[in-house]
C-alpha cells in the first residue's frame, strides 16, 4: 500500500475527488516527529479542558455553533453519536431516505422505529430535496417523532430549505440533526449556501477532509441549543469514537480552521473565480452536459452547491466517461452513476487541474459528436437539433432539463414551478435510473428486529417476497436500495442486475455474493 499511494501521489493523476486538500503540500512536519499520545500537555479528546478544547472553541466561532466537538472517526461516528444522544431506545424518528448507511446504522443500534421522507427526484435524475412541507405532514401524521435527521447537501450537492425544516421541527417539538458531512465549505461566502448551524439545527454534523484541506477521516460535530443533551452527546462519542485519538489528525484540523480564519476571504474568492471559468468554458459541450444552477427548479432543489461538477455522459454513458476521463486524461473523477460522473473540488483546486478537464471535455465532447454524426441517420439529425423525451428515450440519451425548459418550469433563481410534485415525477424522471433504484420498498418490520432474526444467503431469484436481512448499496453515496426488514421485490431483483451490468459497485453490510443476497429466515 505504502508503495502505490507513493506512485499515485507522485503520477500526473489529478484528484477530482476528496480529500480537499488535493494532494497539495501544506505546511506540516514530519508525521512521526508529532505522532504522540495523551500526555501531559496535550489534553485529552475525551475530556478536554486544555488546547483540544480551545481548538473546539475556534471550530464553534468559526461556524457560529454553541459546542463543536473534533472528530477523528469521520462524519460517521459524529452521525452514530448524535442521533443516539438525541433519541432514546425505542423513540420514533424521521429520516430522509437518501441519508448515509450510519444513519441507519445508529437507527438499528439504537433500536429506533423509522418514518422515511423520500426526495423529489430532478428532472435530471439525482435525489433532490426535502421540502418543510413534507416534514410538516409527517410530523403531523406522527406527533411522537422525537428526532429528524436530514441530508443537506447530498453528495450532488442539492440542498434542503434547513431554516424552514427546522422550525417546523421545533414548532412540533422535534430536534434537527443535518449531515452536512459535503458542507464544511459551507457559510463563507463566495456564492456558497449558509450552513446548517447557523439555520437553526440542532446538530450539525460535517466533514473538514471532503470539502476543505484537511485530513481524511477529521470531521465536526456542532450543537446548538438544549434539545439534544450535550452530556449524552459526550457518552455517545466516548462510544463511537476511538479512545487513541490521532494528534495528527486534529492538528491538521487546526490548521485547517486557522486557514480559513485568516486567509478565508481571499481563497474563497479565489475559488469562485476558478469555478465559475469553469462553468463558462465547459457551456458549449453538446454531446456531453455539465449540470447548472438553471437546471433545477425550486421544486427540485432549494439550493445547490455548484462545487459539485456534475457530468452528464449522454449516450457513452456514465462508466465509459469515467474510464476515458482516468485512462486517457488521467482525471480521478470522485463518483461513477449510469448517466454522469461526478467530481469533487475544493479551495486547493488549480487553474491546471480545472484547465485539464476543460479540455478533456471538450475532446471527447467533439469524439462524440463525431461518432453521432457517422451515424448519419434523419432521425439522429433531428434529434441532435430539437431532442424530445421519446427521441432521447430511445436513442439512450441523457434527458436533461435545458435552459429554457428550467426557465419555464420555474429555476432556482426563478419563480416556483406550478406543476404537482407527482405529475412531475411521473413525467419524465420516473424513467431515469435514480428514479428506479431508489423507489420504495414494501416494510414488514422495523430494521433493528429484522436484524435480530436469522438469515441465510440465497440465489436472486429465491429472494422475491422475502424480507432483506441485509441493507443494499450503490457505493459511492453509500445510500441503501433496500433495507433489512423491507420486502425484496422481482422489480429490485431487476434493478440489482441491472446495477452489476453497468459495472457499478453494488455493496452489502457484509459480502455481497455476485447474484446473492441475504434474506431473514425463520
Amino acid at each position: 500500500m505504502y508503495q502505490q499511494l507513493i506512485s499515485y501521489g507522485t503520477s500526473d493523476v489529478y484528484p477530482f475527488h476528496m480529500p480537499g486538500h488535493k494532494r497539495r503540500a501544506l505546511p506540516f512536519p514530519n508525521p512521526y516527529t508529532i505522532d504522540i499520545t495523551e500526555i501531559d500537555g496535550f489534553d485529552n479528546l475525551h475530556h478536554a479542558e486544555g488546547l483540544i478544547r480551545e481548538a473546539e472553541e475556534r471550530a464553534a466561532k468559526l461556524y457560529g455553533a454553541d459546542r463543536s466537538y473534533y472528530l477523528v472517526n469521520g462524519s460517521t461516528c459524529g452521525l452514530l453519536a448524535a442521533i443516539c444522544a438525541a433519541a432514546r431506545r425505542g423513540d420514533k424518528v424521521l429520516a430522509a431516505r437518501n441519508c448515509h448507511k450510519a444513519v441507519y446504522h445508529a437507527i438499528s443500534m439504537q433500536g429506533l422505529a423509522a418514518e422515511f421522507l423520500y426526495p423529489a427526484i430532478t428532472r435530471g435524475d439525482l435525489q433532490g430535496q426535502i421540502t418543510a412541507a413534507q416534514v410538516e405532514e409527517a410530523l403531523t401524521k406522527h406527533p411522537d417523532i422525537a428526532v429528524v435527521i436530514l441530508t443537506s447537501p447530498t453528495y450532488e450537492g442539492i440542498v434542503s430549505d434547513v431554516a424552514a425544516i427546522a422550525a417546523c421541527c421545533h414548532a412540533h417539538g422535534a430536534a434537527l440533526i443535518v449531515d452536512e458531512a459535503h458542507g464544511a465549505h459551507f457559510g463563507f461566502g463566495a456564492g456558497f449556501p449558509e450552513n446548517a448551524v447557523r439555520l437553526g439545527a440542532d446538530a450539525v454534523i460535517m466533514s473538514l477532509h471532503k470539502t476543505l484541506p484537511s485530513f481524511t477521516q477529521t470531521a465536526l460535530l456542532h450543537c446548538n441549543g438544549t434539545r439534544i443533551d450535550p452530556g449524552r452527546v459526550a457518552r455517545y462519542l466516548g462510544v463511537y469514537e476511538t479512545s487513541s485519538p490521532s494528534y495528527l489528525f486534529m492538528a491538521g484540523m487546526d490548521a485547517c480552521i486557522d486557514l480559513i480564519r485568516e486567509q478565508g476571504a481571499e481563497l474563497f474568492a479565489e475559488y469562485r473565480r476558478c469555478l465559475d471559468a469553469f462553468y463558462r468554458d465547459t457551456a458549449d459541450l453538446a454531446q456531453l452536459h455539465v449540470m447548472r444552477r438553471e437546471d433545477l427548479c425550486k421544486e427540485e432543489a432549494y439550493d445547490w452547491d455548484d462545487s459539485k461538477l456534475i457530468i452528464y455522459a449522454g449516450a457513452m454513458g456514465g462508466e465509459a466517461l469515467h474510464q476515458e476521463l482516468l485512462g486517457h486524461y488521467h482525471l480521478q473523477m470522485e463518483m461513477v452513476s449510469a448517466d454522469y460522473v461526478l467530481g469533487m473540488t475544493s479551495l486547493m483546486d488549480t487553474d491546471e487541474g480545472m484547465r485539464r478537464l476543460v479540455t478533456a471535455l471538450h475532446e471527447i465532447d467533439e469524439k462524440n459528436r463525431r461518432k453521432e454524426a457517422l451515424r448519419g441517420t434523419a432521425e439522429e439529425n433531428r434529434r441532435m437539433d430539437a431532442p424530445t423525451h421519446e427521441t432521447a428515450e430511445k436513442n439512450g440519451r441523457l434527458d436533461v432539463p435545458t435552459h429554457e425548459t428550467a426557465e419555464k418550469n420555474g429555476r432556482l433563481d426563478g419563480a416556483p414551478h406550478e406543476t404537482d410534485e407527482e405529475n412531475r415525477r411521473l413525467d419524465g424522471a420516473e424513467a431515469g435510473f435514480t428514479a428506479r433504484m431508489y423507489r420504495e420498498n414494501p416494510r414488514r418490520m422495523q430494521i433493528y428486529q429484522a436484524l435480530d432474526l436469522p438469515y441465510r444467503e440465497v440465489p436472486l431469484d429465491e429472494a422475491v417476497g422475502k424480507m432483506a436481512a441485509d441493507y443494499v448499496y450503490l457505493y459511492p453515496p453509500g445510500i441503501p436500495l433496500i433495507v433489512p426488514g423491507e420486502v425484496i421485490t422481482e422489480e429490485f431483483i431487476r434493478h440489482i442486475r441491472e446495477c452489476r451490468e453497468r459495472k457499478l459497485n453494488v455493496e452489502g453490510q457484509g459480502n455481497l455474493a455476485p447474484g446473492r443476497i441475504k434474506i431473514v429466515y425463520f
